[in-house]
């Protein structure tokens, strides 16, 4: 063990020769002096371990330069051990208070000196070893605050925000970490509407953003390429199912708002009850998880069935995690789902409730604090031309991509039955730059034109069936019934792109292998002669330059100019 340090501050000469040799005789390092200002002085310049220090020195007393040295010495823990004569308490405790550790009385026992200072040393290494470690965390906490910086900013790039900026969506968000375990994602669908998550990942911070970045990159990306919503869930619950650990993960709400059917769609997987508010505020349905999480089984297991309700112009769908029903008041009281469902009985108007419940909900938890996310959604159906204000501009990009190019693709009866080449093909579409701010009406004209065929064509449904609601039954009956025992028939999509980089035609031409039909009222029509045919012909001619049937009628061919006129654009 190497040599302690000791300062010994005393006016009194042979009680501070005494005290030197006792303390060198045990192995010490001595620095001798004869008063406080020399103490203090001797202090800054050799950093002793351990100081003696007598309590009544002419100049600066002993209390005194006990003040001004542990000041000097900051964090480091330097004992200061009193001299003293004195043996009445207050004494005492007033050495203690002036920032001494302990005393020694008069005449000196050199077995407890000893004792002391190797007591005292011990403290001293002890403490060294806690700063050194207390930085060490720092720095790593330091680096980990950084790392989750650039983590977070990365997040919040894949788990954005959406079209939650919309005019008839409100939401609010209370992270309790860094990374919330709370995910709401919001995205436009290319034929109209909006699909909505709410989801609540177990646990909290990196463990959350691990699952919730690749839900965000799933839920947008299939989203934004036609993919319904059931298809979504269901392959952002075998991502989750994958990469998650056991017992972990996440409780989840899904929507699909159909502003132009006025009707939602809902799944709800391991969420509390919801509440859909009619707009004139007269009845309040509850809507109930009848699933698991999401990740938790496999997708041979996984159940995508969802809830499908009519909602008229300024009904209200509300949604939350469990952080609102579990909060907790400073008494340790949740706040519960009755409490949340008198603050719809007391709204004056179906618009309050959702301030209410944020104003209850924050009153309720005071100054306790918060042990988990808590998150609400509020949805209201709107016109179906309703437009988020602050979504990033969707605007002809100047980067590159193909220009001059042509694919086929065809589908024969065992693929019709199974699989939607709509989503697929938008995203090829999408690659061409100038393309990408028509995605909307793009996917309206693909899904048309291939229900047309396949519908229409291959299976041989009449749209007339359609005018009503017993014949809009049968006609989704006869479309099971045929594609059950579907065996022979196909579809060939050719899409073929012409342009500069400036400007082009896209080409979309589809063959069925349907019988076809007398097209030829049908080419002559105009956009404003919709009782002629069904509803979506018209909207084609006014987004494609031309549209033309051919043959028997089972060959069509639209063409679609970019940038569009804005005349055309739905």
């Amino acid at each position: 063990m190497s040599d302690y340090r000791v300062l010994i501050a005393d006016d009194n000469s042979v009680d501070r020769k005494v005290l030197s040799r006792v303390v060198r005789n045990q192995g010490n390092e001595v620095i001798e002096v004869s008063n406080g200002f020399e103490a203090v002085d001797a202090f800054r310049e050799h950093r002793p371990d351990i100081v003696l220090m007598d309590v009544m020195m002419p100049g600066l007393n002993g209390k005194e330069a006990t003040r001004q040295i542990k000041e000097i010495s900051g964090e480091d823990f330097i004992p200061v051990i009193f001299l003293t004569s004195l043996s009445d308490a207050q004494s005492l405790a007033d050495c203690l208070e002036s920032g001494g550790d302990d005393f020694l009385t008069k005449p000196y026992n050199h077995i407890v000196l000893q004792a002391k200072i190797s007591s005292f040393r011990r403290m001293s290494d002890m403490h060294r070893i806690l700063l050194e470690q207390r930085n060490e965390i720092r720095l790593a906490n330091r680096h980990m605050l950084q790392e989750q910086q650039v983590a977070k900013a990365v997040y919040d790039n894949v788990a954005h925000a959406g079209c939650l900026s919309a005019s008839n969506i409100r939401y609010m968000l209370s992270p309790l970490a860094v990374f919330n375990g709370d995910v709401l994602l919001a995205a436009r669908k290319p034929s109209g509407g909006m699909h909505l998550l709410l989801g609540d990942f177990t646990g909290h911070g990196l463990p959350a953003a691990i699952g919730a970045m690749p839900m965000a990159d799933i839920f947008y990306g299939m989203t934004a390429k036609g993919f319904g919503l059931r298809d979504v869930l269901r392959e952002i619950n075998l991502k989750l199912k994958s990469i998650l650990p056991v017992g972990f993960f996440c409780c989840s709400a899904a929507v699909d708002l159909a502003l132009d059917r006025k009707a939602v769609s809902v799944w709800m997987g391991g969420v509390p009850d919801c509440y859909l508010l009619r707009a004139d505020g007269s009845a309040i349905e509850t809507l109930s998880s009848r699933h698991l999480p999401l990740g938790v089984l496999g997708g041979d297991k996984f159940n995508d069935q969802m809830i499908e309700l009519p909602m008229n112009e300024g009904d209200r769908l509300f949604l939350w995690s469990d952080g609102i029903i579990e909060s907790r008041n400073v008494e340790g009281e949740m706040f519960g789902q009755e409490r949340l469902i008198d603050i719809f009985h007391a709204a004056k108007a179906p618009e309050d409730v959702f301030p209410d419940i944020q104003m209850k909900v924050t009153e309720f938890i005071g100054d306790s604090e918060r042990d988990d996310d808590t998150t609400i959604l509020e949805v209201v159906m709107a016109d179906a031309d309703v437009q988020d204000e602050d979504v990033v501009s969707t605007k002809s990009s100047t980067g590159s991509g193909p220009i001059d190019w042509c694919l086929e693709y065809r589908l024969d009866a065992s693929s019709l039955k199974n699989f939607n080449p709509v989503p697929l093909l938008n995203h090829i579409i999408m690659e061409v730059p100038g393309l990408r701010a028509m995605g909307g009406q793009l996917h309206t004209v693909m899904a048309e034109l291939f229900s047309n065929a396949f519908e229409h064509g291959v299976l041989g449904l009449d749209s007339g069936l359609k005018s009503s609601a017993d014949g809009f039954m049968e006609y989704y009956r006869l479309r099971e019934e045929r594609l059950a025992s579907l065996s022979d028939g196909y579809v060939v999509i050719v899409l073929d792109h012409r342009g500069n980089g400036l400007e082009g035609d896209l080409t979309i031409t589809l063959k069925d292998s349907g019988p076809g039909f007398d097209y030829s009222e049908l080419n002559r029509m105009t956009a404003d002669q919709s009782q002629l045919s069904g509803r979506g012909i018209p909207l084609l001619k006014r987004i494609c330059r031309s549209l033309e049937y051919k043959g028997a009628g089972n060959h069509v061919e639209a063409v679609i100019h970019w940038p569009q006129e804005q005349d055309q654009q739905v």
